[in-house]
């Protein structure tokens, strides 16, 4: 029996596991170390895909229930609700054992190891109320049973993530920055003798997917009726539209909750009362066409383009032919100030008593780390500190795998 080291991500997930005294990633798709946490519930040939294969199945407009981010609802009553999803009636916590039981089947057909004990990395708060982080690890490991693992283990993501950063200097801080898609993570640690020692762990729930939903909110709602004006059923005047379903359109885990009876009548009426048909027409056609993941998609691409370039664009062709809207670099870190603070703020509480000049290197990790708005709040906080860059993908996974070692 073995233990099998796993990344569960809020975007993407990966595995690893110790062969001999080199970290061994898990090929969870071919040829690719990592999977988007993404599942498709495929209506016409009753199966569920998962990773890029869900992804495409969206892309290619297959009949079926798509989904991304359920790591965010852990800890939520959602969870343990039964639904009907696709083709079949289930929970959400079994949707998440589907995942993970797929990551330790490849496991084994890349091993041929049986693995009966998971080490799962987790958030250092899934959630800031105490009860709901409970909960939410609690719910995690009962996937995890659900998918055939036997025995339940957790670390801390930013500490699997230090055993895997380079060397510094002995008696040297370093600091972990764990950026991923739902949280914010981050560990101070020292290095001595070549072990590392953990100071302190500190964690905030904010991450790409939040960075996703106030580019959205700013920059695509408005083209679909946010801030619009509804006229008035009884009398003159206006009114704004509602804000709630503009907020759950721009939220990954709440997109594949919108397709339902109430809200279809909640559009129409917005459709026959709004002051611009144009925007609550498309509105339509998002939720009737189930077009909202293609919408988070094409934010999430914009994103990605206008931090690596001055001038970017979010294209919304999958919704309208010629439809984009432009996202320079300049746009992007305004959008994001606030969650971009509210990182810096969580790095600086992590030092408790230590001055920021101590710290000799900061370690980047996770998809959302490569933020240049991020890298740019840690060197205004550590300016004297190295940068330096694990493998943002996998870091923790192999992290899990070393640390998995040694317990046993």
């Amino acid at each position: 029996m073995a233990t099998l080291g796993i990344d569960f991500g809020t975007s993407n997930t990966a595995a690893a596991v110790m062969a001999g005294d080199n970290v061994f990633r898990i090929p969870v798709e071919p040829g690719r170390e990592t999977l988007p946490t993404s599942l498709f519930f495929d209506m016409d040939r009753k199966r569920t895909l998962i990773g890029s294969a869900a992804n495409m199945a969206l892309i290619e407009g297959r009949e079926g229930r798509f989904m991304r981010a359920l790591k965010s609802v852990l800890g939520t009553p959602l969870m343990r609700e039964q639904r009907q999803i696709g083709y079949e009636k289930m929970t959400l916590l079994d949707a998440v054992a589907r995942f993970v039981s797929t990551v330790r089947t490849r496991a084994y057909d890349a091993t041929r190891l049986d693995f009966d004990t998971v080490l799962s990395g987790r958030p250092v708060h899934f959630h800031p109320d105490p009860a709901r982080h409970a909960q939410a690890q609690i719910d995690l490991a009962e996937a995890y049973q659900i998918a055939g693992f036997k025995t339940v283990k957790f670390l801390p993501e930013p500490e699997a993530a230090a055993l895997t950063a380079g060397p510094l200097g002995d008696g040297q801080l370093g600091l972990i920055v764990d950026i991923g898609g739902g949280t914010s993570d981050f560990t101070l640690y020292r290095q001595s003798a070549g072990q590392i020692d953990v100071l302190n762990s500190h964690g905030v729930r904010i991450g790409g997917t939040d960075f996703d939903r106030l580019l959205s909110l700013a920059h695509v709602m408005p083209l679909l009726g946010r801030g619009g004006d509804v006229r008035n059923a009884f009398g003159n005047g206006t009114t704004t539209a509602p804000n709630a379903i503009f907020n759950d359109l721009a939220t990954w885990e709440k997109i594949a909750f919108l397709y339902t009876a109430e809200t279809r009548r909640l559009v129409a009426d917005l459709v026959k009362m709004g002051v611009d048909q144009t925007a609550f027409g498309r509105l339509e056609e998002v939720i009737a066409m189930e077009l909202g993941h293609d919408v988070a998609f094409a934010v999430e691409a914009g994103k990605i383009t206008a931090n690596d370039h001055p001038q970017g664009v979010i294209d919304l062709k999958a919704l309208e032919k010629g439809l984009s809207v432009p996202l320079s670099a300049d746009q992007l870190g305004d959008t994001l100030s606030d969650l971009t603070t509210a990182i810096k703020e969580a790095a600086w509480e992590t030092l408790g008593d230590t001055a920021p000049r101590d710290v000799a290197a900061v370690v980047f990790v996770g998809g959302s780390s490569l933020m240049g708005t991020v890298t740019q709040a840690m060197n205004d906080l550590f300016p004297q500190a190295q940068q330096m860059r694990a493998q943002a993908f996998t870091a923790v996974s192999d992290g899990l795998a070393m640390a998995a070692a040694r317990l046993t």
